[in-house]
């Protein structure tokens, strides 16, 4: 555990936020037990409430291109280190919640935008989702 990873080890539901080579925001929650250092990177997400901020925020008015990649999604949602180790569990300025719309078929593929571990399928989706980040052929 560092200061820069510390919000990882907190209970399951915690948001990790850090900076990507120094130029995109990125947020993780935390997945694991108390103690364990573990998370889950959001990679996208479809815009369904808040557009007009999001729109603001990333200045596009392109829907498809808001929140679609780690560093988008951020931006869409001023995602900052103020939220490192927020709470999504509880209502705050950005929260987990469960919508009332069934979800798509889980699609899974390897890893992208890395090298360690890429060959792991450890990538989950939303099959033919037009805000799915990445290559079009890992989002079939």
């Amino acid at each position: 555990m560092t200061p820069s990873n510390r919000a990882l080890f907190l209970e399951r539901g915690h948001a990790h936020v850090y900076l990507a080579y120094g130029v995109s925001w990125m947020l993780d929650v935390s997945s694991e037990a108390a103690g364990v250092g573990a998370g889950v990177l959001l990679r996208a997400l479809e815009p369904l409430e808040g557009v007009p901020i999001m729109q603001a925020n990333r200045a596009t008015e392109r829907l498809r291109d808001l929140a679609r990649g780690p560093g988008r999604l951020a931006s869409a949602l001023r995602v900052d280190a103020r939220l490192d180790g927020l709470d999504l569990c509880q209502q705050g300025p950005i929260w987990l919640a469960h919508g009332d719309a069934e979800p798509g078929e889980i699609g899974q593929s390897t890893r992208i935008g890395i090298t360690r571990d890429a060959d792991r399928i450890l990538r989950f989706y939303v099959r033919g989702s037009p805000f799915v980040s990445g290559p079009r052929s890992l989002n079939q």
